[in-house]
């Protein structure tokens, strides 16, 4: 890298100054939080009117125009924004570190070397705090920069901006497939549930199970749970369509038979009756038995003679049935959501006579399925490749090695 230097930023940023709003407790300004900044657009999203005396204590930093952002707590969510026109001279908290460039730093030059994988590393590597990991201003302000001269900047800003511009476009056509792909199965599954069919009954999961019920928590909670045993089913593991295995808990057989009543079988559906993740559902998979449930899973067991499983599964996930299964959550007047054994026995739901048609429709509903997880999988990974290609152009532009002839760029056009 010929006549490139290695700087700490103290040596190339300007002084900030700070404010106190309370002094002009009418005074109107546009404050940013730490929540005001977006780690995935790199802009700032909102802000927040205030007058002087509502000012919170964190109110204390003067921005101006072409400063540079970064959010010191929790520091690898690269918070990281430049300040635009319109928020000049307004203020920001003291949860972030005001960058200021003296004349020989270009400012997106330095916007871009904040979101550089060698830079992240530095501050996972400093940041301190279980709770809320932080890195201080002191901390950033050492930090080293390799410096071109300034023309050199210019250049490097400049195809950066045109191929990240690329990519964002490139993932946002990518994202919207993604969504179509889902809308797609989620609206054919709402015109197989949405009417009664011909030949189709109503009936209560009461009269169609033979177990509906939820278990419990060990004594000890987290800290009781063993590294291998028999699984213990939580709200985390349960998402429409998908059993998540990560986070799986464990209990040994002495905590299991507390829980006997709470057996989870072959073909078990799994409803979860509390909190934000309430009345999400999925079939429980063999390979997760022998298997219990907590205090916040339902066990619904289908007698198959009456209603598949499967299908009964794919009826709940549909959004007329997830409307009503959240809306009895709530119905209950509290706060926190949650669906009683009562309300589960007392719902309603409607079928085919024929369990022979029920597995038609669930075969049908799983080749949709199969393609569109096919789908899914192809524009995730490619959404994958372009952040990827993100990281690897921020490599190359911090270590003297970007020219408009990368390999890269012609991947982005």
């Amino acid at each position: 890298m010929k006549k490139w230097e290695h700087k700490s930023l103290d040596e190339i940023l300007k002084k900030t100054e700070t404010v106190n709003p309370l002094q002009n407790p009418e005074s109107e300004f546009e404050y940013i939080d730490v929540s005001s900044i977006s780690n995935t657009t790199f802009q700032i999203e909102e802000t927040q009117r205030l007058k002087g005396k509502d000012a919170p204590s964190r109110a204390r930093k003067l921005i101006q125009t072409n400063d540079v952002l970064f959010a010191t707590i929790r520091p690898t969510l690269r918070r990281i924004a430049i300040v635009p026109d319109h928020l000049d001279q307004q203020v920001c908290s003291t949860g972030y570190f005001v960058l200021r460039p003296k004349p020989e730093l270009n400012h997106r030059f330095l916007f871009y070397y904040l979101q550089d994988g060698d830079f992240m590393e530095q501050m996972e590597m400093l940041q301190k705090g279980a709770s809320y990991p932080a890195v201080t201003d002191a901390e950033v302000r050492m930090q080293t920069i390799p410096l071109p001269p300034l023309p050199e900047q210019r250049r490097i800003v400049a195809i950066l901006d045109e191929a990240f511009a690329a990519i964002d476009t490139a993932k946002a056509n990518t994202q919207q497939n993604l969504k179509n792909t889902r809308a797609l199965f989620d609206s054919h599954l709402q015109s197989v549930f949405s009417t009664l069919g011909i030949g189709w009954i109503e009936d209560r999961l009461a009269s169609l199970t033979t177990k509906i019920g939820s278990g419990a928590t060990p004594l000890g909670g987290e800290n009781a749970y063993k590294s291998e045993g028999i699984s213990l089913i939580r709200s985390l593991n349960v998402h429409d369509l998908d059993f998540r295995y990560e986070r799986l808990a464990f209990i040994d057989d002495t905590q299991a038979e507390k829980l006997s009543i709470v057996v989870v079988h072959p073909l078990d559906v799994l409803l979860n009756i509390t909190g934000a993740s309430v009345a999400r559902c999925c079939v429980v998979p063999e390979d997760v038995l022998p298997a219990r449930v907590n205090q916040h899973v339902s066990i619904i067991r289908a007698i198959p003679e009456m209603i598949d499983p499967e299908f009964l599964h794919f009826m709940l996930i549909s959004k007329p049935y997830k409307d009503k299964l959240l809306q009895t959550g709530e119905d209950g007047g509290s706060t926190r959501q949650a669906i009683t054994k009562a309300q589960i026995q007392e719902f309603k739901v409607a079928f085919p006579k024929s369990v022979t048609e029920q597995r038609s429709i669930v075969a049908r509903l799983k080749v949709i399925m199969t393609e569109t997880r096919r789908l899914e999988s192809i524009y995730q990974q490619k959404l994958d490749a372009l952040e990827a290609l993100k990281k690897s152009l921020l490599h190359d532009a911090f270590r003297g090695k970007l020219t408009n002839h990368n390999k890269q760029l012609t991947t982005v056009s």
